[in-house]
């Protein structure tokens, strides 16, 4: 399986769960960019949460 990335809009390269920020709310979970708080889409999110740097 290929490893995913995503490019915040503030120009990080997120590849990994301590690379983002879980903001709970409610019955919702959401991520966010570790270095400027932007959003992160729910499905990127969720596979990045899941890769563990080798």
């Amino acid at each position: 399986m290929s490893e995913t990335t995503y490019q915040c809009e503030c120009g990080a390269t997120l590849r990994f769960k301590q690379d983002l920020t879980l903001e709970r709310g409610g019955t919702d979970r959401s991520w966010t960019c570790g270095d400027c708080g932007v959003p992160v889409p729910g499905v990127v999110a969720e596979k990045l949460s899941h890769q563990h740097p080798s």
